[in-house]
């Protein structure tokens, strides 16, 4: 990868962006994706929960339903992985 793996402050800023709306869920899903098939990254707890959060974010309760989880709980999310620390 020639991109440095995100940390917790990069991961919690993707959350927000798509709590506020400035990110596509499907975006963030790929690009949560896109970091979790990398085996030969090392994640600690925090950072592949946070990545684990938004590898799915765009999932729906049905075809046309409201998304899985909504803008307030993925905010709660990124506040907890802030507070949680550093990914390393």
């Amino acid at each position: 990868m020639n991109q440095p793996q995100p940390g917790a402050s990069e991961i919690a800023e993707w959350l927000g962006a798509v709590a506020e709306g400035r990110v596509d869920r499907d975006a963030a899903d790929r690009w949560a994706g896109w970091w979790m098939e990398d085996d030969a990254l090392d994640w600690d707890e925090a950072c592949w929960w946070g990545l684990d959060l938004l590898y799915g974010i765009d999932l729906r309760t049905g075809p046309g339903g409201p998304y899985l989880h909504d803008d307030e709980q993925v905010r709660g999310w990124a506040a907890e992985l802030m507070e949680w620390g550093s990914c390393g």
